[in-house]
This record gives structure tokens, C-alpha cells and sequence, in this order.
């Protein structure tokens, strides 16, 4: 996840207050996950695993050691695919300061259609749903609030005025913690997670150091020795805090994957990452009014074996495998070695994929600088030219890292990148799968979307949904039929071919090839509906099952039934007509 920065002016004497050195004879755990269970000091904690976690998971799922992954979670009997695995509040969680007045800081969820949100007289950056919320949130809150005060009044500018969702979230689990006890089952829950803290590697001291200062500042102390109230004796617990937020800490979302803030769960950082996930955790906001909220559920998106080893994601999985791992390596120190990171047969991936130089159906392994002999698989025709392939996928990293930069700011801008880059992509002969050309093709999607609702024209609706078409071909070739992101992807195709043409194609017009996409009138209607109907399918699996898709998924049986309607309309419509025609006739 991407944090705000943390007042980037720092002295370098400041850098070393609070944080330690790097120790010398640092060693990464080996395994395929973070060892989420083990003590700061490598010796294992059993006992806090089995009195604080243990008796929070379900009873078809029970927590085993793994030669090769440590300890994760493995299943007692079959699982089907939409089962929900865990269900549960998170122990902590904030709202991003971009969003702070749209959701609820306490049930992070939007009001009513004809509600506001209602915030804090008295550090007025928080917002509630109502008084039941915030009277629910104050015991933290009261001093979040002060600490809010404190931080305003001695920022250098409005753009600061809110620290960043790190220090916000840090800040909720000390208070807590203080709350709550050193001795509860709350603080050991938190404190049984793992701690990098022994093996940081370089790139992680700075970040680390950053984020101490903001805290130390946020909380009001000014000196290590502070920190004791807040269980925190020495700068190695300081890191230690802040070494397991950053390794265990999960993105906050809508029901629709949208990113709003940050949480933290101890439960769920017992799942251990692939490549290849089994699983997947998501906030489907079901109709359930009973279920506390926030209610993160970790599941099932395969149908999973007794005894199998249940495995989410800790990075984007469409992403090559390169890519992956430095991010595995940056953020939670370790090197994956599932079966889709290790795999040594001639498969190709489609995420590092170019079409056949003879169109012949097949793919081709993306041509790299260490390895530029490249054949199909069908085929095995050779693929030429293949510095240029090198050179655009290494220019479109940049176009898709400088779009991101600047898609809220800047968005004409982030279009033009988007724009100019996805034809150079295409002419190499990358597939839609593929790196970096499938996060270009959502970034230029998101930016169509945006402009839809106030410049509403057929090219740019017909863009949009030719766009949305290549993402989603892209995705299924990378992603388990279920997985969510296909399922959103899927129902955001549908919701654009069932927006009301502005200029639709005359009837008296000549007819478009028959190849022609996206189609007009009738046609386009039945298509949004098959498209809709498919993704409800994946969003059944991918937000469970019991839940009926979540939120989305009622959104979108509702669309589909609006569809159905409408196609009745006008198929009655036809028939009268003709009944009418004939009868003139007659």
C-alpha cells in the first residue's frame, strides 16, 4: 500500500534519534511468507499465538506449521469456492485523509442516501454516520482528537494540516494499547506478529525513521523515555511498533476494491502469501445490518482441499514476477517461492507475453536483456526486433509510473501518457495481459470513466468500453475465474455498455461490420446484460457467496433485472409493430 509522505525535510542527526542501527549479522527468515507468528527475537510465541488468536478462527480451520511457509492457516475439511473462510472487525482501522469526510471514521461506511455525515466539533477532521458512531469511537478517539489539535496547530501549512494515514493508524494502536493493557490479550495479539526489525534491509531504515519522528511528534512526547506509558521502553520496541504495522497492515476498501484507508488485523496476517492465492480478503458490505462494521472477510476463490494451506496476496499479482518479488522483498522480507514464482517448465507467462510474429494464435515469452531469443509456443516462429520490445516495455514502466503520479493532480496529463503509450505497447505485439501494457490500459480507463459524467459523448463512451474490454481479456488470463478484481472489472464493463447511448447509429444508417465494437441500440443492450449476468457469477465467488456478491453484486442483479426490463420493452415494442405493419397490410 502507499503511504503519505511523512515531512520530507528531515536532518540526518534526527534519522538516528529514535531508530537503531541496522544489526550486522541481520538474516532473513527463509519461507514463502513473513513468518507472521514469531517473536521479534526469532523464538516462537506459542502461547500468544494459542490464547489470543487460535480461538478466533473458525472451527474448520486451524493454525499449522509448514516446513517450508511456517506457521499459516490450513483447512480441516473441503472448502467450495464463495465460502467465507474468517469474518471479522479489524482491531484497528482509519480512514485516508482524502476521504475523511465522505466515509465514517468509525463504521467506515457512507451515509445514507439522504444523510451527512456528522464531524468532531472539536478537532473537526473526523466525521461520523452519527452520535451511536462516534459515542462508539470516543474511547480512542479523545485522544486521537487531542493529538489532531496539537499536530494543526503547529503545521507549516493547510496541505499538512493532517498527518498522514500511518501515523494516524500507529497513534489508534498505541492508545489502544495503553487503553487496554500490556497485558491483554489485545496488546499480545498485536505483539505476536512479526517484527523485521533484526533484519531490516537498508532501503526500509529511512521510511522507518520517517515514520518514528511522525509519531513521536503525533503522540506528544518528546524523548524515548516518554514512550513508556505507552508500553514502548526502548527505541528496539519503538521499530518493533512500526516493523509490524508495515509488515501486517491491509488497505481499507470499498465494495468495489476502491482504496479508502488502511487497517490492521491479527487474524488475517495468520494467512500466508502466493503468487497464486487460494483466498482473498475484501470488505463485501453485505445487507447484513448485524455484522459489525468494518467486516473484513478472508475467501475462498478455489475450491480448497482438507488440510491444504490457505494463501491471499500481499502485492498486485498481475504484476510480472520481478516485480513481485522486490516488492515482497521491500515491504515484508521475504522471497516468494510459490508454484507460479518457481515454476521451470516452458510455460509462458502472460503477464511477460508478446503475440506470435505470425499471427499463428500462439504467445511468446517478452524479450529481455539478458535473454532476447524468444519463440512462440505454437508455432515456434522467432520474434524480431526485440531491443524495441525491450526499450517500450522499459518506457512504458515509466509512462504508467509517471500517470500514477499524476492522475489526480494532473489528469490531462496522465491521458496524454496513457494515450501516446498504449499504441507504442500494442505495435510491439504485447498482449493485453501484459506488463506494463494491462495497468496502462486501467489507469486510461479510470481517466475516461472520470470525465464521463460531465462531457458525455459517443467516442468517449465507445473508448471507454473498448478500453474496459481489453482490460478485462487482460485480467482473465492472469487472474482465477472469481477472483474480485475480475468480478468489478467485469460489472464495470457491463454498467458502461448499459449506459444510454448519446448518439446512437440511425436505423436508416448503413449497418457497422459485423465485427464492429462496441455494438449500438439493442445489440449493446444485450451485450451489457450477458456481461452483467457474468460478472454477478465472479462477484458471487470473489465477495462470497452468503452475501450474494456484497454490495456490488446487489447493485448489479439489480442492473441486470432494469436490463431485462427494458429488453422486454422493446421486444414488445418490435412485436407491435409488426402486429401493426400486417394487420395495414391486410
Amino acid at each position: 500500500m502507499s503511504f503519505v509522505d511523512l515531512q520530507s525535510a528531515r536532518k540526518k542527526k534526527e534519522n538516528k534519534s529514535f531508530v537503531g542501527a541496522k544489526s550486522s549479522n541481520a538474516e532473513t527468515k527463509p519461507g514463502n511468507q513473513d513468518q507472521s507468528y514469531f517473536g521479534s527475537d526469532g523464538s516462537s510465541s506459542s502461547q500468544q499465538l494459542s490464547d489470543a488468536i487460535t480461538a478466533q478462527l473458525p472451527a474448520g480451520l486451524e493454525v499449522r506449521a509448514d516446513e517450508y511457509t511456517g506457521r499459516g492457516v490450513h483447512t480441516k475439511s473441503h472448502v467450495q469456492a464463495g465460502s467465507v473462510l474468517i469474518s471479522c472487525r479489524p482491531r484497528i482501522n482509519i480512514i485516508s485523509t482524502q476521504h475523511l469526510d465522505v466515509y465514517c471514521s468509525y463504521c467506515c461506511e457512507r451515509p445514507q442516501s439522504n444523510g451527512v455525515l456528522k464531524r468532531c466539533t472539536r478537532c473537526r477532521q473526523v466525521w461520523y454516520c452519527n452520535a451511536a458512531c462516534q459515542n462508539n469511537d470516543w474511547s480512542i478517539h479523545k485522544s486521537e482528537c487531542a493529538a489532531l489539535q496539537r499536530w494543526k496547530s503547529h503545521a507549516p501549512s493547510e496541505h499538512v494540516s493532517v498527518p498522514g494515514d500511518a501515523v494516524r493508524c500507529l497513534g489508534r494502536i498505541v492508545w489502544t494499547m495503553q487503553k487496554e493493557g500490556q497485558d491483554s490479550s489485545w496488546v499480545k495479539e498485536f505483539n505476536s506478529m512479526q517484527s523485521h526489525r533484526t533484519s531490516l534491509p537498508p532501503s526500509a531504515v529511512d521510511s522507518h525513521a520517517h515514520l518514528a519522528h511522525a509519531l513521536v511528534q503525533y503522540l506528544g512526547v518528546s524523548s524515548p523515555i516518554e514512550l513508556a506509558p505507552f508500553g514502548l521502553s526502548s527505541a528496539a520496541d519503538l521499530v518493533d511498533l512500526i516493523s509490524r504495522f508495515t509488515t501486517n497492515t491491509f488497505t481499507l476498501t470499498t465494495s468495489s476494491l476502491g482504496p479508502i484507508g488502511i487497517c490492521v488485523s491479527p487474524v488475517m496476517a495468520l494467512v500466508n502469501h502466493s503468487c497464486d492465492p487460494n483466498a482473498v480478503m475484501v470488505f463485501p458490505h453485505s445487507s447484513d445490518s448485524t455484522v459489525p462494521r468494518p467486516n473484513m472477510q478472508l475467501i475462498a476463490i478455489r475450491d480448497i482441499k482438507p488440510n491444504e494451506q490457505i494463501f491471499g496476496s500481499y502485492v498486485d499479482v498481475t504484476l510480472p514476477k520481478e516485480i513481485r518479488q522486490r516488492e515482497l522483498q521491500e515491504t515484508y522480507n521475504f522471497r516468494c517461492k510459490c508454484s507460479l514464482c518457481v515454476r521451470r517448465d516452458i510455460w509462458i507467462d502472460p503477464r511477460e507475453s508478446v503475440r506470435c510474429p505470425k499471427s499463428c494464435g500462439g504467445i511468446c515469452p517478452a524479450p529481455i536483456d539478458d535473454d532476447d531469443l524468444c519463440r512462440c509456443d505454437k508455432c515456434g516462429a522467432v520474434v524480431p526486433a526485440t531491443d524495441s520490445i525491450v526499450d517500450a516495455r522499459r518506457v512504458g514502466q515509466e509512462a504508467v509510473d509517471k500517470a500514477t503520479l499524476v492522475q489526480d493532480q494532473d489528469p490531462a496529463k496522465a491521458k496524454q501518457l496513457t494515450s501516446n503509450m498504449i499504441p507504442i505497447l500494442i505495435s510491439t505485439g504485447l498482449t493485453p495481459s501484459s506488463h506494463p501494457l494491462l495497468p496502462l490500459y486501467r489507469i486510461h480507463l479510470e481517466l475516461l470513466v472520470s470525465t464521463l459524467g460531465s462531457q458525455l459523448n459517443q467516442e468517449t463512451l465507445d473508448e471507454a468500453i473498448r478500453t474496459s474490454a481489453k482490460y478485462n481479456a487482460g485480467l482473465s488470463n492472469v487472474l482465477t475465474k472469481g477472483h474480485p478484481v475480475r468480478g468489478v472489472a467485469l460489472s464495470e464493463l457491463g454498467k458502461l455498455l448499459a449506459v444510454d447511448e448519446p448518439s446512437p447509429a440511425s436505423p436508416d444508417s448503413n449497418p457497422p461490420p459485423a465485427a464492429a465494437f462496441p455494438p449500438s441500440g439493442p445489440a449493446r443492450l444485450r451485450l451489457a446484460h450477458e456481461t452483467l449476468v457474468r460478472a454477478l457469477e465472479e462477484l458471487s465467488i470473489g465477495f462470497g457467496k452468503c452475501n450474494n456478491g456484497g454490495e456490488l453484486g446487489q447493485e448489479v442483479r439489480r442492473m441486470i433485472l432494469r436490463l431485462e426490463s427494458e429488453m422486454k420493452v422493446w421486444t414488445q415494442g418490435v412485436r407491435n409493430v409488426m402486429a401493426d405493419t400486417r394487420a395495414a397490410a391486410s
